[in-house]
């Protein structure tokens, strides 16, 4: 399975390919990263409080940013850190590193496309034309 090295004195660190936790995504078995620690959370699934589908969600993957967005307590992270079986392989961290996201460029283009005011046309239309049928079924 995992690489093992030393990480000091008496310490080994196993090291898993994102491959290999990759193929942990199952029911039998599930893994995730979190800070590039590699966590099995299979026995935990049942017991956790916001239900087993969001560590499925997650499994196989990195799970970093989600665990951080929840705002886990001090506690959850002392009970995930029973959970640490390893942590991902050095040349496998760039791979799970998100991109950075472009949305901020097209923010501050100014609005000016044909579409912003077409789509508005168009509604008009439709409703001016649904008006008229409406009315002259009425007469």
């Amino acid at each position: 399975m995992g690489d093992k090295e030393h990480s000091g004195p008496g310490k080994e660190v196993k090291y898993y390919r994102l491959s290999e936790i990759e193929e942990k995504n199952s029911f039998k078995s599930t893994w995730l990263i979190i800070h590039n620690k590699v966590y099995d959370v299979t026995k935990f699934l049942e017991e956790h409080p916001g239900g087993e589908e969001v560590l499925r969600e997650q499994a196989g993957g990195d799970a970093t940013e989600s665990f951080e967005d929840v705002g886990h307590s001090t506690d959850a992270r002392e009970m995930a850190a029973d959970m640490i079986i390893g942590e991902l392989h050095p040349d496998d961290r760039e791979k799970i590193l998100k991109p950075v996201d472009s949305l901020s460029t097209t923010l501050h283009e100014e609005p000016s496309s044909w579409i912003n005011w077409l789509i508005p046309l168009v509604a008009a239309g439709l409703v001016t034309l649904v008006y008229r049928m409406y009315s002259s079924e009425s007469q």
